[in-house]
């Protein structure tokens, strides 16, 4: 990156500025990550737009580190993020700063140059494959309440001294603050109308449209639920949260399944297949390994969702859907149409 391009960046990127971080502590923003030298004070030329910032505390005893915590931020144009850490806690809290005090930031960002990283843009473009469907409307719906994510929920006593708060250790049960919940969208616990005959059932258990409907009726535009995809595989990639991933799994099922609704997201689909190739890029080869030594997830998703575009009379779509076939049989030596016993869909007899 040439100078002349450097200064124009540092004063229209964001700042993003880490008060009182202990050395050696594990921090990354998007697809990067640092062990903080004794002079980092934060990021500058963060691009404009959502962004995931995410640390770990590290022991100065032993080395271990602490359960990762994150969260996403939507940065503006020239923004300053002044972030504070809390050594009781072990996290990064909200430094809230006035007009005039942000103004003498800024005047003295020259000054903390050296001790800022800038922000890598060999990685924007792979960041933006893998966010450009999260708004930030969305990102503020599927955040927890409080606006931070941990790899390990918060955990307190549930209250009262009742038998039911006891458990047989004679310990209090543990409650999760709700708090700290990702607000993930509600899905369905089964794929058919309450009330359904056996056909219904046996045609709802092959086809996940009724489900997909149900999941898309709760946003305005079908593309969020791509940014819903995005938003729970980077809640485990980046944010290491396990049930990210099942949820992650349970959407990736839901939309290979759908067939009748397809024809009406052909849209909806070309993007996915994109989302999808990203993601798969992302994931180590030996994750994939445990997945189709398991249940072949992936594969039998995948199959069912190629079986479904062949259906259509979209050539765009099937062209696409073919290149994606082939790239993954190629890469990942994956072969489709095979359909374990336990994955075949629910025939319901009368």
């Amino acid at each position: 990156m040439d100078q002349e391009t450097a200064k124009a960046l540092f004063k229209e990127g964001a700042c993003l500025l880490l008060q009182g971080v202990p050395e050696g502590t594990e921090f990354g923003m998007d697809w990067n990550s640092w062990s903080i030298g004794p002079k980092f004070e934060g990021v500058k030329m963060v691009p404009p737009g959502i962004h995931y910032v995410f640390y770990s505390a590290v022991s100065q005893l032993d080395g271990h580190q602490a359960p990762r915590t994150g969260f996403f931020h939507d940065f503006k144009r020239q923004e300053i993020v002044v972030k504070r850490w809390l050594p009781e806690s072990e996290e990064l809290l909200d430094q809230p700063k006035s007009a005039e005090e942000k103004q003498q930031i800024k005047m003295n960002l020259v000054n903390m140059d050296k001790n800022l990283a800038p922000y890598p843009y060999e990685t924007l473009k792979k960041w933006i494959s893998m966010s450009n469907h999260c708004t930030p409307h969305l990102v503020d719906k599927l955040s927890p309440e409080c606006g931070i994510i941990t790899s390990v929920l918060e955990m307190f006593p549930s209250s009262g001294r009742s038998k039911d708060n006891i458990g047989k250790d004679g310990l209090p049960l543990l409650t999760v603050n709700p708090t700290t919940v990702i607000r993930f969208s509600k899905i369905p616990e089964l794929w058919y109308p309450e009330g359904a005959e056996a056909a219904e059932i046996t045609k709802h258990s092959m086809d996940s449209s009724y489900v997909m409907k149900a999941i898309i009726s709760c946003y305005h535009d079908p593309m969020n639920l791509l940014g819903e995809l995005q938003f729970s595989f980077l809640c485990f990639i980046l944010g290491q949260v396990m049930d990210a991933f099942d949820h992650w799994k349970k959407l990736v099922r839901i939309i290979c399944y759908c067939e009748n609704s397809l024809h009406d997201l052909q849209n909806f689909y070309l993007l996915l297949i994109s989302v999808l190739y990203h993601q798969i890029v992302e994931i180590p080869s030996d994750f994939f390994v445990d997945i189709t030594s398991s249940d072949n997830f992936l594969i039998v998703a995948l199959s069912r969702l190629f079986s479904n575009i062949d259906s259509t009379d979209d050539t765009e779509l099937k062209q696409r859907a073919v290149l994606f076939r082939k790239h993954l049989t190629k890469k990942l030596k994956w072969k489709f149409n095979h359909e374990p016993d336990d994955c075949k869909p629910v025939v319901v007899k009368t």
